[in-house]
């Protein structure tokens, strides 16, 4: 039967070294949720941040179709306040 013994301090190396790998993961993970939240939250609460973030995203889309699906998807029921061409 084989011993496996001289394989276990290896075994515990790479569990160790894979732990802060898969902390650090969670971490950014749950940074990037809490980001994602302040950023909807400040889209809600501030309509001057969401009108200047509409007018970044959406400004540039020349189909008026498109366009209004980008200001659409800021939610909200605002209507665009560019000019149709």
């Amino acid at each position: 039967m084989p011993s496996y013994s001289s394989m276990v301090p290896a075994v515990v190396l790479l569990l160790t070294a894979a732990l802060p790998a898969s902390a650090q993961r969670d971490q950014s993970a749950a940074a990037n949720v809490r980001q994602s939240e302040q950023y909807e939250q400040e889209l809600r609460s501030n309509p001057s941040f969401r009108a200047q973030r509409m007018k970044r995203e959406c400004g540039p889309i020349s189909d008026p179709q498109l366009h209004q699906q980008c200001v659409d998807s800021f939610g909200g029921g605002a209507s665009s306040s560019r000019r149709q061409q």
